[in-house]
Order: C-alpha cells, then sequence, then structure tokens
C-alpha cells in the first residue's frame, strides 16, 4: 500500500504546517520535510519525517510538493530564490501551495515555474484554523487545471472535510480573500458586541450560547466571544498580523478588480491600529482590547 502513495514534500513547518504534515505521516505518505527554522522539522522527523536542506532538495524526494508558508514574499523565496523549488523542479511534479497570497502574484509564479520547469501549480488555501488542521476537517478552496487536482484530492482528503474546485489558477486565492473579509468583519463585530455587553452589566460569556443556532452565529461567534469574555487570549491559534495581510490582499485585489471593499477596508484600518498596539503576533480574541476602557481587563 505504502508503495502506491505518492511521495510529498512539505515546506513550512508553523501553526498550520505542523499538525498538517502528522496527518500526512499518519495516513503513511512519505514525507520530506524543509523549514527555514529548521528545529521546527524535530517532531515530524521523530514521526518518521525525512528533514531535507534546502526547498530544491524536497524536488528530489516527492512526487508533490506542498507550502503552508507566510505571504507571497515568502512564497517567491522559497519557489524562485537560492536553493528554491524552482532549482529541483521537473515535469511532472506538482507544487500545491496552502499559503494565503495575492491572486495575480500566485498566477505569475504559476506561469513562471510552469515555463521553467514543466511543474504544475495548484492554489489552495485552507480555512479552519489550527484546530480544523488538527482535526482534518479544514475547507480547502482550490485554483488549477482539474486533472492536477484529482491527482491529490485524496491526499488533500486527509487535511480538509471539504475540496472545491474554484476555477484556474488564483480562483483558490479569490475565494480565501473572501472567507477572510468575512472572517476578519466578524471578529471586528464579535469583540464591540462582547464589550458592549460588558458595559451594559450583561454577562458576555453567555452571549454565544444565547445566540447559538440562530441567524447571529458562526464559528468565530462560538470560538472568539467566550474567549474575549473570559480573557483567554493565550494559546495563540491564529495571529492579527495574519488577518491584517489578509485583509490587505484582499483590498487591493478588489481595488485591481474595481470592485468596492468599504466594509473590509476600514477593517484592515482597525486591524492595523490594533496590531500597531503590540497585537500583531497575538490572537485575534485581543480584539476587544480595542473597545474597553483602558485597565478594564488584563
Amino acid at each position: 500500500m505504502m508503495s502506491t502513495l505518492p511521495s510529498l514534500g512539505f515546506a513550512g513547518i508553523g501553526l498550520m504546517g505542523l499538525p498538517m504534515c502528522r496527518r500526512l505521516l499518519a495516513a503513511g505518505y512519505p514525507l520530506a520535510v524543509w523549514n527555514r527554522n529548521p528545529d521546527k522539522c524535530r517532531p515530524l522527523v521523530e514521526a518518521g519525517a525525512r528533514q531535507v536542506a534546502s526547498p530544491a532538495e524536497l524536488c528530489r524526494h516527492a512526487d508533490v510538493v506542498m507550502l503552508c508558508l507566510a505571504d507571497t514574499s515568502v512564497v517567491r523565496e522559497v519557489v524562485f530564490g537560492p536553493a528554491g523549488v524552482v532549482e529541483g523542479a521537473k515535469k511532472g511534479q506538482l507544487l500545491v501551495d496552502f499559503s494565503s497570497l495575492e491572486p495575480n502574484a500566485t498566477r505569475e509564479m504559476a506561469a513562471e515555474l510552469a515555463a521553467r520547469t514543466g511543474m504544475g501549480w495548484l492554489d489552495t488555501p485552507v480555512s479552519g484554523g489550527v484546530v480544523g488542521a488538527e482535526a482534518g476537517s479544514l475547507a480547502i478552496m482550490v485554483g488549477g487545471e482539474s486533472q492536477d487536482l484529482e491527482r491529490v484530492r485524496p491526499v488533500l482528503l486527509n487535511l480538509g472535510q471539504r475540496v472545491t474546485h474554484m476555477g484556474g489558477v488564483g480562483a483558490g486565492q479569490v475565494t480565501k480573500a473572501c472567507n477572510q473579509m468575512i472572517v476578519a468583519c466578524n471578529a471586528l463585530v464579535i469583540a464591540e458586541v462582547v464589550a458592549l455587553a460588558e458595559r451594559s452589566g450583561v454577562d458576555a460569556s453567555l452571549i454565544a450560547e444565547a445566540l447559538a443556532g440562530g441567524f447571529a452565529d458562526s464559528k468565530p461567534l462560538q470560538i472568539l466571544a467566550p474567549q474575549m469574555a473570559q480573557n483567554r487570549f493565550e494559546p495563540v491559534k491564529w495571529h492579527v498580523r495574519t488577518l491584517l495581510k489578509d485583509l490587505d490582499t484582499a483590498v487591493k485585489f478588489s481595488r485591481e478588480q474595481g470592485s468596492a471593499t468599504p466594509i473590509s477596508g476600514l477593517a484592515a484600518q482597525l486591524m492595523r491600529l490594533h496590531g500597531s498596539q503590540g497585537f500583531l503576533e497575538k490572537d485575534p480574541s485581543t480584539l476587544v482590547q480595542m473597545y474597553r476602557e483602558p485597565g478594564s481587563a488584563s
């Protein structure tokens, strides 16, 4: 059985990449891993992964190379920089990018990689956070050729409960931008709601329970509202900087498309304000601090 599975390479062993790799190993896939900070690979090596010294070397050990990286500039460096994927890529190999990037940059990089090496590209950003990555319940939105997706669909179904082909290269990133617009605006309103309830003498820890199943219910409400009400800001499951980066991507892309996004534009500015006050590396549950009186919570 093992020999029939495609060999995988994975670059980016962070909050999301680590649990995703654990699931791939548990499913029996041969896995090679690389991370800029090599120490982060240690738990995966102990679980059976092979650690390599560069992204180029991933291509020597993998039919499919997967990325889960911070932003567009990091992906460009890992793919096209020194000892990057482009130096090891071969025709017939496939790059699967779980990162959240600018759609136009994704299209440009995919075209360049194909022209230089013949390697295909799927943009497969995910939604569901660390909890979804651990449980294999991510929503995966895919841009690229349908035959490329079918090659890796069984792999992706170890990571996500839903894999949706949205169109050509870049379509997955457009869909992720839409996802993040909804999530970020939701998070900011939930912060306002919790702070309003607190100032009004209402037990804010009951808000999520009270609204469950109604029109206002959502996963962000059920996760963030209790965290905000109880000041549970640790452990950090995702970052304010990630939401800000994705909002900036969405607003920039909407401007390029001539599409109006006034609410998301305001959300980006509020997120930037919060980040500038020392919260960039903190959990988005800390957004409630913007609406509380100074000193009202730790």
